[in-house]
């Protein structure tokens, strides 16, 4: 065997340790592909055969590092997204013949270090797991943890079993398996991940020195005699006292969610604890397994690796007429006018990636109170000890708030960010154009208005495109961007620069009313409102949506949006419909609506009172007149709960936003599968076990139920598991369901039925 034909480069020097140095020749990143699974066993039998038993062996210890930036990538995510259920006993023999070469290398008779210069994230992590001691450069932007949980899996390379035996069970599952988080080498230490961290320029020769010292031990600490894990095991008392708590906190933290990943490394992880750690990696192989071969993880690993890779890789980036890349362009100095919550969020951004930003609003006093929004944002930070007094000084500093649109006379970008009115924004339009200069970008922060009307008032509509920001701003990671008729490519691909520099995942969609995202899931709000006024309790309505897995449940949301501002952008799709001759299916929704913001007053969360009860911004629990006067008021039956399908309410929600979705796609308003995927998960909430409303059609799984369980709800009727049902063919059946039960909304487009 040469070294060139093995991703380990062996050096052995004078002192007997042998670095390892792993270099893909055939990739950018090391991975847990079919070449370090075939190399590492070669490089294990050729240390097990020159060391033997350690008596007589020159070599004293061994170093595994990276020749990448990065130490090591992980699993290779193309092969895994790829395995199916009739791959089960291949990738079990698979993860199984890897994790053997893993014990093997920590069972060896030298002690092991692993010199972390770069990223070690999942399949990383697991291969420095199996060495006696970890030494972590402090590069810049290193990530160490276990993220398989947020891909729809468990660490199967090792990680859940290790981990459990260095930090104790509830440490392992709270703060790295099931959280999925990705450290900076100083948290990775206190967690207790790594043993060491360095300078980059120490890491070689710190791992060195803990070899050639007194304290290298070359066994684990559980291959020792009465090994204990760290605060206790199942068969501890004390420990199996507290043990019940563990699935019902995750019952609660997953909120009736189907997703599985979590359950199961909690299922790994406790009964990989009370047995020996060869039994505990095979059990957390079999769970891996189910995990791979399932739909779930193909879902999360195609939104939040390939969609996400490509939304974030500028995947949805125009190209010049000749087939080359337009210019990346820079901003230095942004405009954004109108000072209100959403405004002022979008100052703050643009602040914080370092760019000079105007806040302009009709009156000094207003722009002021917009900049204090970014003042409160960063007191807390300091509070936290997340930035410094100077840091943020200066970022305060870079926001000017004016009521003079003479600010804006030199600026790359504005940004209007005035309330949802056709009329005023032309007016603000007319203003801004006639203030800035001619190189500037022209863009407004609409989540409904067309973005091609809007451009139709101003003289240079080429330059004219929609930045649709999601509140809060500073927190939301999405932006929506939105090219019109007449926007030129050259716009929307500066438009993604800019994305990139203020840190935003970008979706970029064609024009129509309420673009992609508002238009989804003004949907499934409607369609809760609906449920509600059928009869269903709106509890139970909430609880399905949280059931579903969408992070806030569907009234919550109608409550933060805002019953006036859907009351108008419904009466506006009404006008357009009415204009076209398009008769909508609006069931009991416009009748509730009025009645709650007309004859109760009940308009959401910014007026302290909604379909929640508010104090001090704070939801206190739904509006018992929701069940009372409500109902009393629109002549609403109520539906007995022995009579209500979760699952049922689960798939109007699920189905509904799928549906538009497609319809979308159908009109050329999504053009890549990966913009609606994550649009649908970072900016409105789909659930994130789906992949995204496009994934959840191609990849549609019948089986899948709230609960876990087989059937739901009081009858488990039309909602019981169908496992049978799968992908597009099996989401068009259960759609013809939906829709002869409850209304042609519901029936599958043509498109997917051919």
């Amino acid at each position: 065997m040469s070294n060139s034909e093995n991703m380990f480069r062996w050096d052995l020097d004078d002192a007997g340790i042998v670095t390892l140095t792993m270099d893909d020749p055939n990739a950018p990143v090391n991975t847990m592909n079919q070449t370090f699974q075939d190399d590492i066993r070669a490089t294990v039998e050729r240390l097990e055969e020159e060391i033997g038993d350690g008596s007589e062996t020159p070599i004293k210890g061994i170093i595994i590092t990276s020749a990448k930036k990065t130490f090591f990538a992980g699993g290779d995510i193309k092969q895994m997204s790829k395995a199916t259920e009739d791959d089960a006993a291949d990738m079990f023999n698979m993860v199984e013949d890897m994790k053997a070469s893993l014990r093997r290398i920590e069972r060896l008779p030298v002690p092991v270090v692993a010199a972390i210069n770069g990223a070690a994230l999942g399949g990383g992590l697991e291969v420095a797991l199996a060495a006696n001691y970890r030494v972590a450069a402090d590069a810049r932007g290193s990530k160490i943890g276990l993220p398989e949980v947020t891909l729809g899996l468990l660490p199967g390379g090792g990680g859940v079993s290790r981990v459990v035996r260095m930090i104790g069970i509830q440490a392992a599952l709270m703060k790295v398996i099931l959280t999925g988080a990705q450290m900076n080498p100083s948290k990775a230490l206190a967690t207790g991940l790594v043993d060491e961290v360095v300078a980059p320029e120490a890491l070689l020769e710190s791992a060195r020195a803990w070899l050639l010292g007194d304290s290298a031990k070359a066994t684990q600490p559980w291959d020792e005699k009465g090994f204990k894990i760290p605060g206790g095991d199942p068969k501890n008392p004390k420990f199996a006292m507290n043990l019940p708590s563990f699935p019902a906190n995750l019952t609660k933290q997953l909120k009736g969610s189907p997703m599985k990943a979590p359950r199961l490394a909690m299922q790994a992880a406790v009964e990989g604890a009370q047995v020996d750690i060869d039994t505990a990696l095979r059990i957390e192989s079999r769970y891996f397994t189910e995990l791979v071969t399932g739909s779930q993880s193909k879902n999360m690993m195609q939104a939040f690796f390939f969609d996400l890779n490509h939304a974030q890789g500028g995947g949805s980036r125009p190209l010049q007429a000749d087939g080359t890349p337009y210019p990346k362009r820079e901003f230095k100095k942004v405009a954004v006018v109108g000072a209100g919550m959403m405004g002022a969020g979008i100052a703050y951004v643009c602040a914080k990636a370092g760019m000079e930003v105007v806040l302009k609003d009709i009156s000094l006093e207003n722009a002021e109170r917009g900049k204090s929004y970014s003042e409160g944002l960063e007191a807390k930070a300091l509070e936290r000890g997340r930035t410094t007094e100077e840091k943020s000084a200066a970022l305060l500093g870079r926001i000017k708030p004016t009521e003079s649109y003479d600010d804006l006379a030199d600026v790359d970008l504005v940004i209007e960010a005035v309330f949802e009115n056709t009329e005023l924004k032309h007016k603000v339009h007319a203003e801004i154009e006639a203030a800035v200069p001619e190189t500037c970008i022209l863009g407004s922060n609409t989540s409904t208005l067309p973005i091609t009307e809007l451009a139709s008032h101003v003289k240079r509509e080429g330059d004219f495109i929609g930045l649709h920001f999601f509140s809060p701003v500073d927190k939301m990671q999405l932006i929506e961007i939105i090219s019109g008729d007449n926007t030129d490519p050259a716009i929307l691909a500066a438009s993604l620069d800019f994305a990139v520099a203020i840190r935003k995942i970008p979706i970029v969609v064609t024009d129509s009313r309420g673009f992609y995202t508002s238009r989804v899931i003004g949907t499934v709000i409607n369609e809760a409102l609906r449920m509600v006024a059928e009869g269903y309790s709106p509890a139970v309505v909430e609880a399905a949506g949280r059931q579903a897995g969408y992070p806030a449940p569907q009234l919550q949301l109608a409550d933060e949006l805002n019953l006036k501002l859907m009351e108008k952008i419904a009466g506006e799709t009404r006008a357009a419909a009415e204009t076209e001759g398009v008769e909508l299916d609006e069931g009991g929704v416009p009748a509730l609506v009025e009645a709650m913001l007309h004859k109760f007053e009940r308009p959401g969360k910014l007026e302290g009172k909604g379909f929640y009860e508010y104090a001090d911004g704070k939801r206190t629990g739904l509006w018992s007149g929701l069940t009372a006067e409500l109902r009393e008021e629109l002549g609403i039956t109520p539906i007995a709960p022995e009579d209500t399908d979760i699952q049922e309410l689960v798939d109007r929600m699920l189905f509904i936003e799928a549906i538009e979705t497609q319809k979308c796609v159908d009109e050329g308003v999504l053009l890549h599968d990966a913009d609606g995927n994550i649009g649908s998960i970072f900016g409105i909430g789909y659930p994130a076990w789906t992949g995204g409303t496009r994934q959840f059609i191609k990849n549609y799984d019948g089986g899948v139920v709230v609960g876990g369980g087989v059937g739901n709800g009081g009858t488990g009727g039309s909602g019981a598991a169908h496992p049978e049902r799968r992908g597009v063919a099996g989401f068009v059946e259960r759609a013809e369901e939906l829709a002869a039960k409850h209304g042609p909304r519901f029936s599958a487009p043509e498109s997917l039925k051919k």
